[in-house]
């Protein structure tokens, strides 16, 4: 299997740092990015900063982020491989409850990050005439939870499963694969120590682990006959959960 440049945004903690990780030890080529510089900074010595691993802050939400990630992928690499969009955030805020600027936020970060980053590396992708690109989402999307209200970053992710489908289906016959990892409840720094609370939310009765979700996106990424796909990484969240 060739040596590939892999893209990973959001990589400063997390499911992002583990799927570098995991890319890294199987031989590829990642250039990592997040918003902050010097957790950044921290993510690239702990993943050994080695002549394989560059890395580029910024927000994702801005166009020009997703162009210095593809500059900085073919100038250190000479490629643009994989995309992989997991910069994302998510909370609880009873819908009524809701402002615009705190509906902005997911939709900048989640939708706009995923939608202009990959507007910024596809055409390098084009050029190639092969390229993955790999979303992060939620089964949330389509199995709502009352106790956990979250229309805000949910409406986000919605759009991200759509946007998945549509650039499958527009750029497909130029061997463009594009597809969601939809995870479930994984544990993260963003779930603080209390993601094992929700593990009845899960058929498996536990949350997920970051290296399951690398797993499958390093799967996804290698396999050339997907895309178009949404698929569930949740323990089985999307298809029921325990009743307390």
């Amino acid at each position: 299997m060739k040596t590939q440049t892999i893209i990973v945004t959001g990589a400063s903690s997390g499911i992002g740092k583990e799927v570098a990780r995991y890319f890294l030890e199987r031989g590829d080529n990642v250039v990592i990015n997040a918003t902050t510089a010097a957790k950044l900074q921290q993510a690239y010595e702990e993943l050994g900063s080695g002549s394989n691993l560059a890395m580029v802050a910024g927000d994702v939400s801005k166009k020009a982020t997703g162009g210095q990630l593809l500059a900085t992928a073919l100038e250190k690499f000479g490629s643009a491989d994989v995309l992989i969009n997991n910069a994302g955030i998510y909370e609880t805020k009873p819908f009524l409850e809701v402002e615009e600027a705190y509906l902005d936020r997911f939709l900048n970060t989640n939708l706009k990050g995923t939608f202009f980053t990959t507007q910024a590396v596809l055409p390098q992708m084009l050029k190639q005439r092969d390229g993955a690109i790999i979303n992060i989402g939620t089964p949330l999307v389509y199995h709502a939870l009352a106790g956990a209200p979250s229309t805000a970053p949910v409406s986000s992710k919605g759009a991200v499963h759509a946007l998945t489908l549509q650039l499958a289906a527009e750029f497909g016959k130029q061997n463009i694969r594009v597809n969601t990892i939809a995870a479930g409840i994984i544990r993260t720094p963003m779930h603080g120590d209390n993601a094992d609370a929700a593990s009845g939310l899960h058929l498996i009765y536990r949350v997920g682990e970051v290296e399951e979700v690398a797993q499958m996106i390093y799967a996804v990424a290698k396999n050339t006959y997907i895309s178009g796909a949404v698929i569930n990484v949740d323990g089985g969240m999307g298809g029921g959960h325990h009743l307390n």
